[in-house]
């Protein structure tokens, strides 16, 4: 073995590994003070903070294989003692290439080849693009015309989120030198030539490139979006999913009877159903006024709603939730469109609302108040709806919030319904329920 050294040489690091991915490997033994990519040679030099960090690491691994994404990798001792600015240049900008391979981490909304293109023609002209299921997650080639656009590009989105709060770029130079593209789809582009097939169904588009393997082999697309949504949601709620749902179903619209026809109409029922997803539009039926159906963004989220609104109860009716045999609302001057509004809770913080998914409560809990605001005036907005056992305002992060305790699940209900994106000196409040038991 060569000489002890804080310096760790890794070999066998393949394009898809991180750097995120070689730190949490060595993370556990100590700090890393610094960390190069040798991407040509399918290497990383990794510095720790001393010799006996170092050391403990290459004892552990020893006798554990060391692996990330299900490729071994191989560690030793390097000969540098200690890493220099160079050889860190050297490496950082070792062969750039107009070819980036990206890996989009904590993705809660589905990437396509078209999101992709917006984000990254910005910076030259894109010419091909590949996407690809690995087991770590969801990687893209993204070819240029050039090299400099490519350097560009990786400089300029290195890090930084696609949405708010989520879809994060990890962006390293591809050793490839040319992308092959067979289909123009949701999954691949081919920008030079728009006259390719969109692929036939069930057929996977890349096998070439990535290990599309797996649950995402052969989807549809509407299927693929919804299959890496429910695999983002999954981390949402601590890397599986609350008791009784699946994440398979894939019909989007609901149908809920036994409504109050005389006290409920579209606003209120899109209060209560975007609590569990966006809506993309509500029709209430005419020739059943107690019925009504609600089109939800996608399959899941339509599971949320049925799982935790059956049998709820509002306007002192037991509602009935189930899947629709429609898969969706035809657009039309009966049914009303929320598709574009900006009360749909999942375009922001989508992790956070799925957390908070829950059936209704006694609690329910209002944000975006006033600055001046007072209990008494939570109270005076919400008493008609029930009796209220407790209520609390209390500032979160600057900002104005409250819990509020009625009497029953369904006066909350109904405030919720009532009172959600309702406006208040100014402000418009949101309500949701708290899993709180009390204040």
């Amino acid at each position: 073995m060569a000489e002890p050294s804080k310096v760790i040489h890794v070999r066998n690091v393949g394009h898809e590994i991180s750097e995120n991915d070689l730190l949490q490997l060595f993370q556990p033994f100590g700090v890393i003070t610094k960390l190069v990519m040798l991407r040509a040679k399918n290497q990383a030099l990794l510095q720790m903070q001393d010799i006996p960090s170092a050391v403990n690491a290459l004892q552990f691994y020893s006798n554990v294989q060391p692996s990330i994404r299900g490729r071994n990798v191989y560690v030793q001792f390097s000969s540098h003692q200690e890493l220099t600015t160079m050889d860190q240049n050297q490496a950082r900008e070792d062969e750039p290439n107009r070819i980036l391979l990206v890996t989009v981490h904590h993705m809660l909304y589905p990437i396509t080849a078209d999101v992709l293109h917006q984000v990254f023609s910005p910076h030259g002209f894109v010419e091909k693009i590949v996407t690809f299921q690995k087991s770590a997650g969801f990687q893209a080639l993204i070819q240029y015309q050039s090299r400099q656009s490519a350097v560009a590009a990786r400089s300029t989105l290195q890090g930084r989120n696609i949405y708010d709060g989520c879809c994060q770029l990890d962006i390293q130079f591809s050793n490839l030198d040319e992308l092959q593209v067979n289909y123009n789809n949701d999954r691949s582009r081919d920008f030079t030539n728009p006259n390719l097939p969109t692929e036939q169904k069930g057929r996977s588009s890349q096998p070439g490139y990535g290990d599309a393997g797996g649950m995402y082999s052969g989807a549809r697309t509407a299927g693929f979006s919804q299959m890496a949504n429910a695999a983002a949601i999954a981390a949402a709620f601590g890397g599986g999913l609350p008791p009784g749902i699946t994440g398979t179903n894939e019909r989007c619209t609901v149908l809920v009877a036994n409504l109050s026809p005389d006290r409920i109409d579209e606003d209120k029922l899109f209060n209560l159903f975007s609590i569990y997803g966006n809506i993309v539009r509500i029709k209430l039926l005419r020739n059943k006024p107690d019925h009504a159906l609600i089109q939800m963004g996608d399959g899941f989220q339509a599971e949320l709603a049925v799982h935790f609104l059956k049998g709820a109860t509002l306007f002192g009716k037991r509602l009935e939730v189930n899947y629709s045999k429609h898969a969706s609302i035809s657009q039309g001057a009966d049914a009303h469109e929320y598709v574009n509004s900006n009360l749909n809770r999942f375009n922001r913080n989508a992790a956070k609302n799925y957390r908070y998914c829950c059936s209704p409560t006694k609690m329910i809990h209002l944000s975006t108040l006033p600055q001046d605001i007072t209990e008494d005036e939570i109270v005076s907005l919400l008493e008609e709806h029930g009796n209220i056992v407790n209520c609390k305002v209390f500032e979160m992060n600057g900002k104005k919030q409250s819990l509020v305790q009625f009497e029953t699940e369904e006066q909350a209900t109904e405030a919720l319904v009532c009172k959600h994106a309702s406006p208040l000196s100014g402000s418009v409040v949101r309500i949701s329920f708290s899993q709180l038991q009390n204040i």
